[in-house]
């Protein structure tokens, strides 16, 4: 059976998706992008800023999954420019600190012109 999970202290889905699913013990995240899940608005003047706020956006969402970043198994990035490479991994690497597996891509353009995209498989066992 699948679980939806939705929480307000994450960006509300700006399309026909759930924050995520519960399938089994594996909790699966949408993509999450650097909105303000208060005001609905994207925020972060540059990667460093933006990557803060999707991967605190993961955090909540991962909380109402019964869970944290420590369960985390594996994490899609996508940065709209690979430049910002190192910048996104200082922040990525204060959150993820049990290393799970990763693919991280550079891609054309990501949904309301942001930075950056994240998101995550975790084992709820």
């Amino acid at each position: 059976m699948l679980k939806k999970v939705a929480t307000d202290k994450a960006p509300a889905a700006i399309g026909p998706y759930s924050q995520g699913i519960i399938a089994d013990k594996l909790f699966f995240s949408s993509g999450q992008i650097p909105i303000n899940p208060a005001t609905g608005e994207v925020e972060g003047a540059d990667i460093r800023e933006q990557a803060e706020l999707v991967v605190k956006n993961l955090g909540a969402v991962l909380a109402e999954a019964g869970t944290d970043y420590n369960s985390v198994v594996k994490t899609t990035c996508f940065l709209a420019d690979m430049k910002d490479f190192a910048d996104f991994n200082s922040v990525y690497g204060k959150y993820f600190t049990e290393k799970p597996a990763r693919s991280c891509v550079a891609v054309k353009e990501l949904p309301k012109s942001v930075l950056c995209e994240v998101e995550v498989i975790a084992w709820l066992g």
